[in-house]
Parts: structure tokens; sequence; C-alpha cells
């Protein structure tokens, strides 16, 4: 039997109405992709910084091959304490994770805090690397590490190394290099990458450690020295200069970046994270973008980068305590 025009129109509303009940707006979101699943990545550094840079790169990837929304929030303050504990506090559901360095495992060892690195985070993997140098400018007489020890045994306490501090992954470094070549070099901390580089242009420091991509324009422009690598095999950026490691001494102080989600997160969604940030960093055009921003992909994940956790734990904590490195 055919229906009037009024009746049609009335079934429709009525059809329309049940819908709505039984099919709530939510539900229908989520079946779109504006309903895909989101994960948000809190990175404890301001942004612009190679942290920002290394989350964003990989977010983008990872939303591409598997069709979810990464959002990269930048939370820094109280020296990465702030995303951190955030992150640490955040429901263990995959969906909320950490993009942090060295200072996870440093900054908790030098004042209490509400986390424990070792106990409070599942480590997914370290993403990528960034090599540190030793530099000294041009006008320096020293012309290599040898160089440069020799010279601090002659004048011991006289020669300097300046870098970020107190506290930082790179004050920790020295302060492991003094101890493995047995040499008295005074540690200059500044507040900044900016002070630090500067003040070795202006000869006010003997020489300084850091990231290679804080020196590299000023080493291509002949300004800056690069004397050393502090990492176990040589920088592909400086192929002709040889490491500290291969100057005798067991060191190296690469620092990184990893990944990190709460504590009684899902065994298998940490491996699927894993998986999708690795495959993301092995992509061709994001591992180009990122070395040319001085990070190099690692993809060293699971039980290796949780061994590797522990190994520096142990490790930093010792030089702390000998060096009675305090917080600022």
């Amino acid at each position: 039997m055919k229906l009037s025009p009024r009746t049609e129109i009335l079934s429709a509303a009525i059809i329309a109405t049940f819908l709505c009940f039984v099919f709530p707006m939510g539900s229908i979101d989520r079946a779109s992709p504006q309903g895909t699943r989101v994960i948000k990545v809190l990175v404890p550094f301001p942004a612009g910084g190679s942290a920002d840079i290394l989350a964003r790169q990989l977010g983008e990837q990872v939303g591409k091959m598997h069709g979810v929304t990464v959002l990269i929030e930048n939370r820094p303050g109280a020296g990465t304490v702030i995303g951190t504990e955030a992150v640490a506090r955040a429901a263990p559901d995959g969906n909320t994770l950490l993009l942090s360095s060295p200072s996870i495992i440093i900054t908790p060892q030098l004042r209490r805090l509400n986390f424990d690195p070792l106990t409070s985070f599942e480590p997914i993997c370290d993403l990528a690397s960034f090599p540190t140098v030793i530099a000294v400018n041009s006008q320096s007489p020293y012309r290599s590490l040898a160089d440069l020890f020799k010279g601090a045994r002659a004048r011991p306490g006289e020669l300097t190394l300046g870098s970020l501090g107190p506290g930082s992954i790179n004050h920790i470094g020295i302060e492991r290099l003094k101890r493995a070549a047995q040499v008295n070099i005074t540690f200059v901390p500044y507040p900044g990458t900016a002070p630090a580089v500067n003040a070795l242009l202006g000869e006010h420091i003997s020489s300084y450690l850091g990231a290679f991509t804080d020196v590299a324009a000023l080493v291509g422009a002949g300004k800056l020295r690069a004397i050393a690598a502090a990492t176990r095999t040589r920088n592909e950026a400086l192929p002709n200069v040889p490491t500290i490691h291969e100057a005798g001494y067991n060191f190296d102080n690469d620092a990184w970046f990893g990944l990190f989600a709460p504590q009684n997160t899902p065994r298998s969604m940490v491996s699927q994270l894993a998986s999708w940030f690795t495959l993301a960093g092995d992509d061709p055009n994001v591992k180009a973008k990122l070395m040319g921003q001085g990070l190099y992909p690692v993809g060293m994940c699971g039980v290796d980068f949780a061994n590797l956790l522990r190994l520096q734990h142990d490790e930093y904590g010792r030089i702390i305590r000998e060096a009675n490195i305090k917080a600022e």
C-alpha cells in the first residue's frame, strides 16, 4: 500500500528519532575518522628543540602508517619534572607517552620526586641518539684530545671544560671522563648551550663538551675545532675526528631520546608502540630529516633499552655521589 507524502515524512521523522536514541552522536563519531585512536606524546622540553623535532617527525609518520592521531604536547618546566610526572600519573592504556632523555634517570638522583625512573614507567624504545663532541677555539694550541690532556696535566685545574650544568648528562660525562683519563680539568657550568658556545668563541673556557649540532656550523666555518667525538664510533658528519674511545679511554657520552609509557601498560601495547615508532624511524625520508638535525635513529627496544637504563642509572648515580653533584 502506497503511503501518503504526509505519512512518509512522519515515518522518516520517527525512524530518525529512534536512531538518535539507539546510536547517539558519540558512537557515530567513534566510527568516523575523527574518532580514531589518539596518542598523546608529552615532551618535557620547550618546542623547537631536538626532542620536539623527533617527536613530531615520528608522530606524523606513525599517524600516516597506522591511521592514528599522534598529538605532541610540550610540557617543559622544573628540569623536565612537570611533564615526566604527568605521564607517570597517566592511565596505563598506551595513549599517553613520554619522550625523554637521560634526565629521566639523572634528576631523581639529585632531588626527591614523585616517580622512580626504573619502576614508574614501561621503557618502550631508545629512539635516537645525538652525538656529542669536545671542541676548542680555532686559535687554541690544543689540536687533539692528547694535547688538551697534556696541557691539563701540566697545569692541574687551570684548563677548563664547559657545558650545560650543573647536573646535566654532559656534566656527569665530564666527571666520568676526568676519572677515566685521571686528569684534573675544571668543569664550568652554563645555563644554556648558547652562552657556553659563546664563552668558547671568546676563549673564556679552554674547551667545550656538547651536542655536535650546537657547534656544527661554527666548526664548518673554521671558528671552532672539534678534537674528539664522545661516541663509540666516529660521527658520520666528522669522519676524520677520532673518538675518545680511540684515544684509549673507556668512555662515551652518547645522549639519547627514549619513549616511555606509564607503569602497568599492557605488554602487547608496549610491543605495538615499539614496532610503530621504530618503523617510523626506519622510513628513509624520516631518517634523512632526523639526521639533518643531528639525530641518529637507534631503535633499541624492550629489554635492551631497560638494561641500558639500569646500567646508566647505576653509573650516573655513582658519579653523582663521587663528584658530590648537586641540583641547581
